[in-house]
């Protein structure tokens, strides 16, 4: 999912992360104070790697301390697939992710061999501002600290590390790059460019308030608007007024040999497979409509599919926490009434019964596809030929009513 939010996310080694827990446990907070000519606090922004739930990129914070020799990566995106029943509660949004440590060369070995390119903006920050958001992320990374409850678009990996360094600055951040309008599912499709299924996927997960515009610190979600974000940003005084820069502007700091192509490589695009499925079921249908034959199979596939989708739309519509899902217009075609009903629906196929149902459904998709341009969310191009499809069936049944009159 987004998820879909997606759903789609590798595991993660829980040994690995168990050690690093423990180590981190363990270190003393007097390890964190250094002169302040030593410290340096840096944003790291990684490039998309091929899961979906890397396409968007990754954000870190570095800690480096070059007296003492510290160089630690806090990393706000950690989850694990081992725990109980993760499936269902990401699906459902009540997803915890956890707050992990481990070394700049652990991290930067892990991306080299992923062939991410990883970007560095070292923050411009007082003694004070280091050693307090040193000691803060010290605090949040212990074991009774470091959960939180994960929101993909308001509290993700990215938007940790945005707060917390707004939060240890001594001053107001100001923002002052050019501000585009984008919504959630435009910053979506940029980032999903080359994953034409994981798109679709998202698509419909995704309801319509995932088109309405957001302001320039809620796209700060995904992790190069917040670099370019802090690349144009200040930091203004909380007592003279003084701005200065937030950060030295980003720079690569990991950068393995050959960057990774990460793009799908399927036969058949989303929107190619649905045309091919709506003429294979057109054909069939005027077949059916010739031969007076209702084809029950074919029915049984395709409102079947329909309704299997349709209880994952409507139970984010209706029962999920993530935002953005909710209402969403595609119900108009995937419902779960599809898959209820199928039973009955194929028995009177299959006894070339007249069946209401169709008639129901025929109104409903005609006006969904002759509406298609005018809802208050964008669909994906897809949707229209699968649309199209449950309308071409549902119409030859209300033919072949009418034919044997």
């Amino acid at each position: 999912m987004l998820g879909l939010f997606a759903m789609l996310m590798r595991k993660c080694n829980l040994l690995l992360l168990c050690a690093c827990f423990l180590f981190v446990q363990s270190l003393p907070l007097k390890a964190v104070p250094a002169p302040a000519d030593s410290v340096r606090v840096s944003l790291l922004t990684c490039s998309p790697g091929g899961e979906i739930y890397a396409l968007f990129g990754h954000t870190a914070l570095r800690y480096e301390n070059l007296t003492t020799g510290v160089d630690w990566v806090f990393n706000y995106g950690m989850f694990s697939f081992n725990a109980p029943h993760f499936v269902w509660r990401f699906v459902k949004g009540d997803t915890h992710y956890m707050l992990g440590v481990n070394s700049f060369d652990d991290f930067r070995a892990e991306y080299m061999e992923r062939g991410s390119v990883v970007y560095g903006q070292e923050l411009l920050l007082s003694p004070s501002e280091k050693r307090e958001m040193a000691g803060f992320l010290l605090w949040n990374s212990r074991p009774e600290n470091r959960t939180y409850l994960y929101n993909f678009f308001y509290d993700n990996c990215t938007t940790r590390a945005r707060d917390c360094i707004e939060n240890h600055l001594h001053g107001e951040v100001l923002y002052k790059g050019a501000e585009k309008e984008r919504s959630f599912r435009d910053i979506v499709h940029e980032h999903a460019v080359g994953h034409e299924w994981a798109c679709f996927g998202m698509d419909l997960c995704l309801g319509s308030p995932a088109d309405r515009p957001v302001p320039l610190r809620l796209q700060m979600f995904a992790p190069f608007y917040l670099m370019h974000a802090v690349d144009s940003a200040y930091v203004a005084d909380a007592s003279t007024g003084v701005e200065r820069r937030l950060a030295r502007p980003a720079a690569p700091v990991v950068r393995p040999a050959a960057e990774a192509d990460h793009a799908e490589h399927y036969w058949l695009t989303p929107l190619q497979a649905a045309w091919l499925l709506f003429f294979a079921v057109a054909f069939f249908s005027v077949r059916g409509f010739l031969r007076r034959k209702n084809y029950a199979g074919l029915d049984a596939l395709l409102f079947g599919a329909a309704g299997a989708a349709g209880c994952v739309v409507a139970f984010l519509a209706f029962f999920s926490i993530h935002p953005a899902v909710s209402p969403n217009y595609l119900l108009a075609v995937f419902h779960p009434v599809h898959l209820l009903y199928l039973p009955v629906l194929v028995w009177r196929a299959a006894k070339g019964k007249r069946d209401v149902y169709h008639w129901a459904n025929l109104v409903v998709l005609t006006l969904f596809i002759v509406l298609f341009g005018c809802f208050p969310q964008k669909f994906n191009l897809a949707v229209l030929p699968l649309a199209a499809s449950l309308w071409f069936r549902s119409a030859s049944h209300v033919a072949l009513m009418y034919k044997d009159q």
